[in-house]
């Protein structure tokens, strides 16, 4: 009971946040894992419950609330809908690493975290090994979404998954540092993992979109993951890590803005680094809050800014149809959701089908899609008779990690219908 008496202490700093819940029952109409369970543990006030219990030192199981607050997609939609406005997102974030200090990591995480992620040159370097043994271990099942599904017994189960890009983003292009043009702006470009190593052509419309309109580009070499992996895991080692790694490579006296083309990096440079660089020397933490002012989602830049108007054209009758998810991290954290849809109205080819739902999680979730695929699936084809029931030909999103879950559900239901950034469906029109 001594050593959950030291573990209470460390909660001690969660109180005043635990305490503004009032167990009101809001967030189950919105959580999307409480509709698939239907068990009050899978809901944020649940959550919330036990780490209060074991902050009171009611509970003694740190183990088990672990492994409850492990069963969450942080998709934010509890905390968007609180009445009491109760940051939930940010108590979840540190109650794992809280528990994660005191238990410690499994020696997989320790790997795959202290090991690679940390490391961002040889995580590239592994990665790029990756696609030479694809064919191996892997047959494609749907060229139009460019997905695979394992040949032979794997932790991937019975997932489709996107296949490794022959040659990733930082590949293509290492680094880049262009003037400002017409626009008169010059903006820092964070590629982000998933953008790198599956979807480089997202990283490529990005930057043709910024050139088109006039905006210079400051793109550092050698850019490591944002944390968020991290961060969900509990692991603030290297969650520090990474966040120095970057800090070194941008410079917010060098932009007026910095920019990504996925919502979950965007959301946490925005939101999460101001959080987590609290103990960090005073001018770290004003770099921190300089770049976390200047963070946009390149669809909200672009209409902040008025580069686009991106007003619908007068005739779209006859155009392809096309239906936009809303990523949590996007719509929820960050209120971005006309934004995209002003690209996608830029586009005279494509017209516009709003699906039901569109704000519901896809069910990626990170880690979750990896550690609860049963239910990341289930979540998922709710989101998927949502998209096919708009007859589309094509879904976008603002996310890769949504595109990736969207991708093997679309894939897995046979569904011939393609999955695209909204970003690359503005440049397809430049």
């Amino acid at each position: 009971m001594a050593s959950v008496r030291r573990l209470a202490a460390l909660f001690k700093e969660l109180d005043d946040q635990l305490i503004a819940c009032m167990r009101c029952g809001f967030c189950q109409a919105v959580c999307p894992l409480y509709s698939q369970t239907g068990r009050e543990a899978d809901v944020a006030r649940g959550k919330l419950a036990l780490l209060d219990g074991l902050a009171a030192e009611i509970l003694d199981d740190p183990a088990g609330v672990k492994e409850r607050l492990e069963r969450c997609l942080l998709c934010g939609s509890c905390a968007a809908n609180c009445p009491s406005g109760v940051k939930i997102l940010d108590i979840f974030l540190k109650a794992r690493a809280l528990l994660s200090g005191y238990l410690g990591l499994s020696p997989t995480k320790k790997l795959i975290f202290r090991g690679l992620l940390a490391r961002p040159a040889l995580f590239n370097r592994l990665l790029e090994m990756a696609p030479r043994f694809e064919a191996i271990f892997s047959r494609p099942v749907d060229e139009l979404l460019g997905t695979s599904c394992s040949r032979l017994a794997s932790p991937l189960g019975e997932r489709h998954f996107r296949r490794m890009a022959k040659e990733p983003f930082h590949r293509h292009l290492p680094e880049l540092n262009t003037e400002s043009g017409a626009s008169g702006l010059k903006a820092a470009y964070f590629v982000g993992c998933i953008t790198d190593k599956l979807y480089p052509d997202v990283g490529r419309a990005a930057l043709k979109v910024l050139e088109h309109h006039g905006v210079g580009v400051k793109l550092p070499a050698l850019q490591a993951c944002c944390g968020i992996p991290a961060l969900s895991a509990g692991e603030s080692r290297t969650f520090a890590q990474l966040l120095a790694h970057n800090l070194e490579r941008f410079d917010p006296e060098g932009f007026d803005y910095l920019l990504t083309a996925c919502a979950t990096c965007a959301a946490t440079i925005k939101k999460m680094w101001p959080i987590m660089a609290v103990g960090l020397p005073p001018e770290q933490q004003e770099q921190v809050r300089l770049i976390a002012d200047q963070t946009r989602e390149v669809s909200q830049f672009l209409v902040e800014t008025s580069l686009i108007n991106g007003e619908a054209p007068a005739d779209q009758g006859n155009g392809k149809v096309v239906t936009y998810h809303d990523p949590c991290h996007l719509s929820k954290s960050l209120g971005v959701e006309h934004q995209p849809r002003r690209l996608l109205a830029a586009n005279p080819e494509w017209r516009l089908q709003e699906m039901a739902e569109s704000d519901w999680c896809c069910g990626m979730g990170g880690s979750f899609n990896l550690m609860h695929y049963e239910l990341s699936s289930a979540i998922g084809r709710r989101k998927l008779n949502n998209i096919t029931q708009t007859g589309c030909s094509a879904v976008a999103t603002s996310c890769p990690a949504c595109m990736l879950q969207i991708s093997d559900a679309l894939s897995q239901a046979g569904e011939k219908i393609a999955v695209k950034h909204a970003l690359e469906i503005y440049a397809e029109s430049l």
